[in-house]
């Protein structure tokens, strides 16, 4: 691995990498190590990998990031993940790509979760986008997630910049007691476009998901956010999307809840506005010009 690469590699994983681990560079695997609970192997038709942790695990660390240096390259994977009953699990995922072409390079990780009883996943995923050439970078990442009673799933996702195109996927089934757990942080600019789009059925009594996204849309790019919620069961959900735009950048919240029980609590809120004038007049009476202050506030808001 060169330079490049390692540094594109920091970007999108900041985790130790001492548990099992799949690295996939320009459409290829890199390096693979399984541990005493966790196996990784590739899926039997060759797109992707199946990821599998014991019944009764501890606690396991998953890293399976993706490198792209290549302009034009377009990868598609399929990943499973087979989660035991009773399992504790970290995942670190991330996709990070360098286009100094002009021709498009694009990554779609298809990941698909089956999580048994009582067991606890918390999964991390960054894309980052660089490079000074003309090709475009798009990630469209498509998760599916199935929780069985008692379990729990974490989610951050965080596109950290340099991503001008990605079209986000997020589907869930929660069984009796599951929850769901979404943190969600998308930064664009200049002409950059992101959709993001929750599809959430709440089918078990006791089940909950909260979703949380945080945006920031500055010069001329777009972003998009569409939830589709659907409790089935006594339940609870909470959707919260908060919005920030400057120049020229526009947001739209697109929410859909739908309640078929009496006791499906569902809840959506949306904020979209500009930077509040007097968090500006606070930190720019401390020294900082307009821009730095606008920057300071935008990286709060994100963190």
């Amino acid at each position: 691995m060169n330079n490049l690469e390692k540094n594109l590699l920091k970007k999108v994983n900041d985790s130790p990498m001492t548990g099992a681990i799949n690295i996939r560079k320009n459409g290829k695997l890199w390096r693979r190590k399984s541990t005493k609970y966790v196996t990784i192997g590739d899926r039997k038709d060759g797109r992707g990998i199946e990821v599998r942790v014991k019944d009764n695990c501890p606690f396991a660390l998953v890293d399976i990031p993706v490198l792209i240096t290549e302009s034009g390259l377009k990868d598609t994977v399929r990943n499973d993940f087979y989660i035991g009953k009773n399992a504790k699990v970290i995942i670190y995922a991330g996709c990070g790509i360098n286009n100094c072409g002009i021709k498009e390079s694009l990554h779609s990780g298809q990941h698909y979760f089956y999580i048994g009883e009582n067991s606890s996943v918390k999964y991390i995923e960054k894309h980052y986008g660089e490079g000074k050439g003309r090709g475009k970078r798009v990630i469209n990442p498509v998760t599916e997630i199935f929780l069985e009673k008692g379990a729990k799933m974490e989610i951050e996702t965080i596109q950290i910049e340099g991503i001008d195109d990605t079209n986000r996927v997020t589907k869930a089934v929660l069984g009796e007691g599951t929850s769901l757990i979404v943190a969600e942080k998308i930064m664009t600019s200049g002409s950059q476009k992101a959709t993001t789009r929750f599809e959430v059925k709440l089918n078990d009594k006791d089940s909950s998901c909260r979703v949380t996204s945080r945006a920031v849309a500055t010069e001329k790019s777009e972003q998009k956010f569409i939830s589709n919620i659907v409790g089935n069961e006594k339940c609870f959900a909470h959707i919260a999307c908060d919005s920030i735009i400057k120049d020229k950048g526009r947001v739209a919240a697109i929410p859909k809840i739908k309640a078929n029980h009496v006791e499906a609590r569902l809840v959506h809120e949306a904020s979209i506005g500009k930077i509040a004038g007097e968090q500006l007049v606070k930190l720019m009476s401390l020294g900082l010009d307009q821009k730095k202050a606008e920057e300071e506030i935008i990286k709060g808001f994100l963190n």
